[in-house]
């Protein structure tokens, strides 16, 4: 959709978590950078941010 070329990734390894520094999920993270924390995006606001 939008023809955004994204790559989705469901990641459970807790080491992987910790790296991004967070207790609540879940985490949206865009280019290694922390998005969304704590709540499910809208499909529109993660449009936006991979749009960006």
């Amino acid at each position: 959709e939008k023809n955004i070329d994204a790559k989705i990734e469901k990641v459970e390894d807790i080491m992987e978590i910790m790296k991004y520094n967070v207790l609540t999920t879940p985490v949206l993270v865009v280019n290694e950078e922390i998005k969304v924390k704590g709540r499910v995006p809208s499909k529109e606001e993660v449009i936006q941010l991979l749009t960006q």
